[in-house]
């Protein structure tokens, strides 16, 4: 698997901070899934772990190759690797719930993307969905094609799907701090691009400085912040309806 400063790691303290955040989202799931679920984009197997016991079958698809040896001892599992979209050997009306955390804005063709998640889900299904929210990003994350706000992910979800449920996942008060401190961190570093070329040079070219600079940054915050970093755990967020300061967008979408 592509190691990268998107796939965060439970065993790299300096990465506590995004992954309790995105942990809380499959916690938040545990109540929702059911029946055959579909995880698009599962990464390193949190999906498996947290959220394949509360469901018939779990079916995990991801770009990247998944260890097989993962799936020992959860029988109603099975991977499939594949690029999406297009969903391709799924057929329609096959999942009662499809799971997709930190995924959509990678995908290029989003429309498409969560046009071949309606088609997937049964009558009923629904959709849990996670992305940055814009608003609280700290800086241009190349490896996102793009991020949304509270209204743009609504436009994009209910253009297909007949309601979404509009929620954020929120940073209590250790977990602002960690936020503050790293906004000032990021900011330092900014400061350094005068010609604001974040925003303008192609995304591929920034892709491998934002990811040195971005675990450097980390690293730096865990050895100067170092109780603040890795005491973090999920009760450190928590979920509410969305706006415009919730770290991530959590919607569940209805067919």
């Amino acid at each position: 698997m592509a190691q990268t400063a998107e796939r965060v790691s439970d065993t790299d303290a300096s990465d506590n901070f995004v992954f309790q955040r995105s942990l809380l989202a499959y916690q938040f799931a545990q109540g929702k899934v059911h029946g055959k679920t579909l995880e698009v984009g599962s990464g390193e197997g949190y999906g498996l772990r947290i959220l394949s016991a509360k469901c018939e079958t779990y079916t995990m698809l991801d770009k990247y190759v998944f260890d097989p040896k993962k799936l020992e001892g959860y029988p109603n599992t099975k991977f499939i690797q594949t690029e999406v979209p297009p969903f391709k050997g799924i057929d329609d009306n096959s999942f009662d719930c499809v799971v997709s955390f930190q995924v959509i804005e990678h995908i290029k063709n989003d429309d498409l993307f969560v046009k071949e998640i309606h088609r997937v889900l049964k009558p009923g299904g629904i959709f849990l969905c996670t992305t940055p929210n814009i608003k609280m990003s700290l800086a241009r994350n190349p490896w996102h094609i793009r991020e949304y706000t509270v209204q743009s992910l609504y436009d994009r979800l209910s253009k297909h799907f007949s309601s979404v449920e509009k929620n954020g996942v929120y940073a209590g008060p250790k977990a602002m701090e960690y936020y503050q401190k790293n906004k000032e961190s990021v900011n330092r570093i900014m400061r350094f691009d005068v010609f604001k070329m974040q925003w303008w040079l192609p995304r591929q070219i920034l892709q491998v400085p934002y990811d040195y600079m971005n675990r450097r940054n980390r690293k730096k915050l865990l050895n100067s912040n170092t109780n603040l970093t890795s005491d973090l755990t999920t009760s450190d967020f928590y979920t509410e309806a969305a706006s415009e300061s919730c770290l991530d967008l959590l919607y569940i979408a209805k067919k």
